[in-house]
């Protein structure tokens, strides 16, 4: 296949430019030997960093500068282009186990990088008179190896038509794949899931050194993609009116593995979960021994049928990253309330809450669990397969999200997951939510403790109930089922990998 014109046009005119100030001035200056060194080294270099072959604009690359287990969206995106005859090379952390799709694939080829932990610096170091003493040193330091080890991965893979990246996290991801993508001629395509800058900004506050320097990056090379996506309407209009960027908004929507689990899969789910976590399991002398039996469900192998309990708890699903955009002990003190509730004698059931998730704030939060005295109200952590993890919300009766926006322009993934298994959702609100969550249609929004107590008490009352609003609302959701991912991926992103 000839090489586009536009390929090798841009970096040869800069690789010439030694050349020209030789010829106009290297007589003069006596830096003619130099000059034209530098233009009979650079130019080869260039020419063959643009290389092209039959298969280039087939080949795309998915950068993730994080956990490729715990980025969906970024999987589905890769999932996406396979179905569509691309070849893609997925780029990033692998802490956790991908979804099984992603991993069956021929047309997906996983290449880890290994994250780069804060280096240590002396205490001596000149930069410890700066706020935060030489941990910005520390940081910097991190950030210019990480930038190295990417640019080198990135630099050595086949050339690829496009590199789509997500973002955050995009320091220094966006530089390192923008390089990139100048030297080999690739298009560069930036995901915008929040913006980086006030993620940090929740731990060291939007004065801090680090945290401007983010921002002013993110504000430089952002505008230099190709092509932008986003998650919400709100950034697609904040990009395009603080940062000049034209954005194509891509909302999450769920793939075709969310949806609601038939009983016989509820119960070997929870059978597995009664294994390592105590809550799933039920033991009564009132039970046949020739049933199989979790605190929810009831199997009779003669008849192979698989039945929920009628006087079963309630199970409640959130989950979580355990980063500081969650403050989990909104959903702690909402249980303590429902437990005052049931023993002042609410006509409520026992509740089994599942947090899945991991994440720095984890163990932070795992002590107040261990502190709360509950007797109707049970809490597990476990980390889920990909593959049990919407079959879980499948078989829940609602979820919690405590999701709140770091920029107030991005929506919960997780709140999608659960609209796609027909799972009523009680979402903590911020500013753009109204674009995904209907008060009082498909959910609830609560702004503190006190209100995610009291919607818990409305919806569970006389639980299991037909006709209460937690059924109307799982009515609704049925009802009004939108596109799937696959559906919206084309619409919206497709036509852009096509027309370039």
């Amino acid at each position: 296949m000839a090489t586009p014109v536009h390929r090798i046009a841009y970096p040869v005119a800069l690789a010439l430019i030694p050349l020209v100030l030789a010829v106009f001035y290297g007589a003069a200056c006596d830096v003619w030997w130099p000059l034209v060194s530098v233009t009979v080294v650079g130019l080869p270099v260039v020419l063959w960093l643009r290389r092209t072959d039959e298969g280039i604009e087939r080949r795309v690359c998915v950068l993730v500068l994080g956990d490729i287990g715990r980025s969906p969206r970024m999987q589905y995106h890769s999932l996406s282009l396979s179905q569509h005859g691309y070849d893609v090379t997925v780029v990033g952390f692998l802490d956790s186990k991908p979804h099984g799709d992603v991993l069956r694939d021929d047309r997906i080829h996983i290449v880890p990088v290994a994250e780069v932990k804060g280096i240590r610096v002396l205490k001596w170091c000149p930069c410890s008179f700066l706020p935060g003493g030489p941990k910005i040193l520390t940081y910097v330091t991190k950030v210019i190896v990480q930038f190295v080890q990417l640019f080198v991965v990135l630099l050595l893979l086949k050339p690829q038509a496009h590199i789509l990246m997500q973002n955050p996290p995009g320091l220094p991801g966006i530089a390192a794949a923008w390089l990139v993508c100048v030297l080999r001629g690739s298009r560069f395509i930036i995901d915008w899931h929040n913006y980086g800058y006030t993620v940090m900004a929740l731990s060291l506050g939007h004065t801090h050194p680090l945290v401007r320097v983010a921002k002013w990056y993110e504000h430089v090379f952002g505008p230099l993609a190709t092509h932008n996506l986003c998650v919400t309407n709100a950034m697609k209009d904040d990009l395009y009116q603080n940062w000049g960027i034209k954005a194509t908004t891509l909302y999450d929507r769920p793939a075709a593995i969310f949806q609601e689990t038939p009983l016989k899969t509820q119960h070997k789910l929870f059978q597995r979960l009664s294994h390592t976590h105590p809550v799933f399991r039920h033991s009564s002398e009132d039970d046949d021994e020739a049933v199989e039996a979790t605190v929810f469900s009831v199997r009779d192998p003669a008849k192979d049928t698989v039945t929920l309990r009628p006087g079963r708890p309630a199970l409640l699903v959130s989950s979580t990253s355990w980063t500081e955009d969650e403050d989990f002990s909104i959903l702690l003190q909402a249980l303590q309330e429902y437990e005052a509730l049931i023993q002042r004698g609410a006509s409520l059931p026992a509740l089994v809450c599942v947090i899945t998730g991991k994440g720095p704030q984890k163990e932070h939060y795992m002590k107040m669990i261990d502190s709360l005295s509950l007797r109707h109200v049970k809490i597990c952590t476990p980390w889920l397969e990909a593959e049990d993890y919407p079959v879980l919300l499948g078989s829940a009766d609602l979820g919690v999200c405590l999701h709140k926006s770091s920029s107030g322009l991005d929506l919960p993934m997780k709140v999608v997951d659960m609209f796609g298994c027909c799972l009523p959702v009680c979402a903590i609100h911020f500013s753009c939510l109204h674009e995904l969550v209907k008060h009082e249609e498909n959910g609830l929004i609560f702004r503190d403790c006190q209100q995610l107590a009291e919607q818990l008490r409305s919806l569970l009352l006389g639980f299991p109930n037909r006709e209460g609003k937690l059924a109307v609302f799982r009515r609704n959701l049925r009802a009004s089922r939108g596109q799937r991912w696959d559906d919206n991926w084309d619409q919206n992103v497709l036509p852009l990998m096509s027309s370039s």
